[in-house]
């Protein structure tokens, strides 16, 4: 087990190898598809964005509302496939890891190799559990979007596995080669 923080330098970035287990600390986002959408039409008009997209970490998460005396209710991953038409800009613009669940397009693994991206695996199923990592959530923008507003969150120790690293190795197709050859 591996502990990084994020932000999440390039070397770091690049350093993580598919089937890796980490646990990350630090200033994350949240976003989810309709956030990511708002994102890359300000980057098309010309438009600063709300956050600085360097260096960051978005974690694909529409969390439940919190309880009274807790900092978020039930996070846990959301599929990331539905961010795939927007996540290759936000990568050229200084993205380094995204963590959500579920496989990602050609284009997003071509986009994670040339700009030296992460993608982290998130337990599905797990919301609960993922939401104790969470000790501070700040929203940032599109809080019209409720649980998709684009947030900061402070974590600690969040338990994650490196599903695509920056070379393009890709956990889901290499664990099915060898469980199938088995």
């Amino acid at each position: 087990m591996k502990r990084i923080n994020a932000p999440l330098d390039r070397e770091t970035a690049l350093s993580l190898k598919a089937g890796d287990r980490v646990l990350l600390s630090g200033y994350i986002y949240t976003s989810r598809d309709a956030g990511h959408k708002r994102m890359c039409e300000a980057l098309q008009n010309g438009e600063e964005l709300p956050i600085d997209l360097n260096d960051s970490v978005i974690y694909y998460v529409g969390p439940t509302p919190a309880k009274q005396g807790e900092v978020i209710g039930s996070a846990g991953p959301t599929t990331s496939g539905r961010m795939d038409a927007y996540a290759p800009t936000l990568m050229e613009k200084g993205l380094r890891g995204m963590i959500g669940k579920g496989e990602r397009s050609l284009e997003v693994v071509k986009a994670m190799q040339k700009y030296g991206c992460v993608y982290f695996g998130a337990i599905g199923g797990a919301g609960a559990l993922l939401s104790q990592c969470v000790k501070e959530n700040t929203p940032i923008a599109y809080e019209d979007l409720g649980a998709e507003a684009l947030c900061r969150l402070y974590v600690e120790d969040m338990p994650l596995t490196v599903v695509i690293d920056a070379s393009g190795n890709n956990l889901y197709k290499t664990g099915r080669e060898n469980y199938l050859n088995k």
